[in-house]
């Protein structure tokens, strides 16, 4: 073992037993959420929920903006696709996402045009190669990802190349938090804050939380002890019962956030009310094109579409807003794995259904192990 490993290790059994001696002073229970599907996959790969004091629980949430993504979009998608002139581009993640009907994949193996691209400027650069057909961008995200969908429209808008639209499936970030506090839903104590959106939010975005919801937060970076001093930090301020958010990856986010990707955001989007899978429609949770820039929208474009319907027997929305782990669905790891996914919480790469196949293996195998005991002795053990 070298040095810094064995250092790090130091630190983290440090972190966890202060917090098995925090959580020791009350029998109460504690729910804390993380909302980024980056930090959902951190935690399982480093086997932190084992790490935790049996009264402290860590609740994934809707921070996987493909998996919150309505099966309405998906269908739109798809359907733009079978269009002749239409070259659909996104992001790999969304590819695989089943739709009413089909999916993105299946369409391209059926020889329509769909293109996995690495940026929304990618998708300009083959509008400008390609303009006798529409090139239209999936644009799904939450604050991270859509500035540089602005940045790409700026310069499609620039340069004149009128054939590249963008089918909008933006999300935002506070509402959702609103909504799982007030719907009661979940009991929740405080929230891990993604370390991605908050790098264009800003630290203090989050004020709201403890002036008006009365949690505390934690913004957080994506290694193991930086999630663990989050949990600290959030059972400290619910023992003491004094909500306060703190900004515990400041080499990386500031205050005021991203001045320039805000004002992006701005020129080009509005807020809507927006559907959620799981969660419903949120009012003003959403981002559409501004009046003016209504020439951009993908949604304009002629298509036929049927009623949606969610994937039969599929949990994934009480996954995204914490109601069930993943091994509560009865899909999962039978007929839902991530080589045959009926859910979009097994498809995306940040999906928790997929975090919990790949790395909570052990977890799992307990899980079954107790469910195999209850059975054997007619629930007595």
């Amino acid at each position: 073992m070298s040095a810094p490993d064995a250092g790090l290790r130091e630190h983290v059994a440090r972190a966890r037993a202060r917090l098995t001696a925090l959580a020791a002073r009350t029998p109460r229970r504690f729910g804390f959420m993380e909302v980024c599907g980056t930090h959902t996959h951190a935690i399982a790969r480093a086997g932190l929920r084992r790490l935790l004091p049996p009264n402290v629980k860590l609740i994934s949430g809707p921070g996987c903006p493909v998996c919150v993504t309505p099966i309405e979009y998906l269908d739109r998608a798809v359907a733009l696709a079978r269009r002749p002139d239409v070259i659909v581009c996104t992001f790999g993640d969304l590819v695989r996402v089943p739709s009413s009907v089909s999916s993105l994949e299946r369409e391209s193996a059926a020889g329509h045009d769909v293109r996995i691209v690495y940026s929304a400027r990618d998708a300009v650069r083959i509008a400008r190669e390609t303009p006798e057909r529409k090139v239209v961008f999936l644009g799904v995200g939450f604050e991270t990802t859509l500035p540089t969908v602005a940045a790409a429209l700026d310069e499609a808008e620039r340069d004149g190349v009128d054939n590249f639209l963008v089918l909008v499936g933006a999300k935002t970030i506070e509402p959702p938090l609103r909504a799982l506090v007030e719907s009661g839903d979940v009991a929740l104590d405080g929230f891990l804050l993604p370390g991605h959106v908050s790098v264009i939010l800003g630290a203090d975005f989050y004020r709201f939380l403890e002036v008006e919801l009365a949690l505390p937060g934690a913004i957080v970076g994506f290694e193991a002890l930086d999630i663990l001093l989050g949990i600290e930090f959030l059972l400290e301020r619910s023992l003491a019962g004094e909500p306060r958010v703190a900004n515990l990856y400041p080499g990386v986010v500031r205050r005021a956030g991203n001045p320039t990707a805000l004002a992006l955001l701005e020129r080009w989007f509005e807020r809507v009310d927006s559907r959620w899978r799981g969660l419903g429609t949120i009012p003003a949770s959403g981002l559409a094109f501004r009046r003016e820039f209504a020439h951009r929208d993908a949604a304009r474009l002629a298509v036929e579409l049927d009623p949606p319907r969610e994937p039969k027997g599929c949990r994934c929305g009480d996954v995204l807003k914490g109601a069930i782990e993943p091994p509560e669905c009865p899909l999962f790891d039978r007929t839902c794995t991530p080589t045959h996914p009926v859910g979009a919480c097994m498809v995306s790469s940040e999906g928790t259904c997929a975090a919990w196949h790949r790395h909570e293996r052990v977890a799992l195998d307990e899980r079954r192990a107790g469910h195999e005991r209850h059975a054997h002795t007619g629930g007595r053990a």
